[in-house]
């Protein structure tokens, strides 16, 4: 009897069938908005390079050492967030801000914490710069995301629903203030507003919130002198120019230099002790000398494709019935977008100088590991919406 062997081809397959190479599939992810933040992440290394290289000459790469040290450390807590199931956080959204509140209440004890310029916001653990106001900010926007998620009908309709999680949040920003730390207290709040506002606060209650929120702002500026000569040098600061308004004045500076196309990558002039800060607040100013009007764009594109992706993630969450993690990535949309249009406003005299940073771009640890943190979870909710679709149509499919 002949047999045949068992390396024979198939019936009916040809021997080019047999030798084609099989099509990899990728896993199904938001690759326009893992593109978009990969780049940001990228370029903002390439520009803390040329901004750097020159601050020590016995150790010209510290800050850029550093900084990949802070990309290696947010993408490892990326990749671990990203494989946490997205109702651990509805779960323990709020210890994670009652955890945040305790930390920013032991800055408060002296000696605990460390001051740089005057300011106390860092604890420095074994030489390593932990900042509990950048956690805090998550942590926020999980503990809102959370109650609105299970107050929605209550937060409607009755002014003590909406209310209530204003209490942390007021408590939040007030350790804040104390650091002191201005900046950070804005985004929180404003953030914070604009998830109550897509939670769907009646009207008249958010305009009063709005106003008691801008009348506290408006007086913690009037309360303080450094406050209230940022909030006025901005708007000539060439009438200061050697004090109040030296800083704006140099980013102004930078990007008039960078015309249309830039000075070309390391080029720039601004950077070299006349920029303060140029690697850390001031970052948009150093594209906006070397890259030009063409960098700054791409930059302002890059964001605007993070945040679209954000509120297209959130819309297809609400759609699915996943109303936590709806208003969770909205909120994360809301953060990204208020904190960077703020850098990006500083920088080109837009908005009073603050100190905050350009996220997934400037030189900062925290700042970094919790922007890549804020990118796992939208890509988390973005494979558990897909997950929800496929299901769903299995079981219309089954149905019929």
């Amino acid at each position: 009897m002949m047999m045949h062997s068992s390396n024979a081809p198939p019936f009916g397959s040809s021997p080019g069938e047999l030798g084609a190479a099989q099509p990899v599939l990728l896993p199904e992810l938001d690759y326009p908005l893992i593109g978009a933040a990969l780049a940001l992440l990228g370029l903002g290394l390439v520009m803390i390079s040329s901004s750097t290289l020159h601050v020590y000459s016995q150790q010209p790469f510290y800050f850029v050492i550093r900084h990949a040290i802070a990309l290696l450390a947010g993408a490892i807590a990326a990749l671990i967030v990203y494989r946490i199931p997205i109702h651990l956080w509805r779960t323990f959204g709020g210890v994670f801000f009652v955890i945040g509140l305790l930390l920013l209440t032991l800055l408060m004890i002296p000696g605990v914490g460390h001051e740089v310029n005057g300011a106390t916001r860092w604890f420095r653990p074994f030489g390593v710069s932990i900042q509990p106001s950048e956690f805090v900010k998550l942590f926020a926007i999980l503990y809102i995301a959370g109650y609105l998620a299970r107050h929605q009908q209550e937060i409607t309709a009755s002014a003590w629903a909406f209310l209530r999680p204003l209490l942390l949040i007021i408590l939040a920003c007030a350790l804040i203030m104390w650091q002191p730390d201005f900046g950070t207290v804005g985004v929180i709040v404003v953030t914070t507003m604009g998830m109550l506002f897509l939670g769907g606060v009646a009207l008249h209650y958010f305009g009063i919130l709005f106003a008691l929120a801008a009348s506290a702002l408006v007086s913690l500026v009037l309360i303080s002198p450094y406050r209230m000569s940022r909030m006025t040098s901005f708007t000539d600061p060439w009438a200061d120019v050697h004090d109040g308004g030296y800083q704006l004045a140099q980013a102004l500076i930078a990007f008039g230099r960078g015309e249309w196309s830039g000075v070309g990558l390391g080029n720039g002039i601004q950077k070299q002790f006349y920029l303060p800060e140029a690697h850390t607040d001031f970052i948009m100013a150093v594209i906006g000398e070397e890259l030009g009007l063409l960098g700054s764009l791409l930059v302002i594109s890059l964001f605007a494709v993070i945040v679209w992706r954000a509120f297209a993630i959130g819309a297809a969450a609400e759609r699915l019935g996943n109303m936590f993690a709806a208003w969770l990535a909205q909120g994360l949309g809301l953060w990204l977008a208020i904190q960077s249009a703020v850098n990006i406003g500083v920088n080109i005299g837009a908005l009073p100088t603050k100190g905050l940073t350009l996220p997934l771009m400037s030189y900062g640890g925290n700042s970094i590991v919790i922007a890549c943190v804020a990118i796992a979870i939208l890509v988390r909710i973005d494979r558990e919406n897909r997950q929800r679709l496929t299901t769903q149509n299995a079981r219309e499919v089954w149905a019929v």
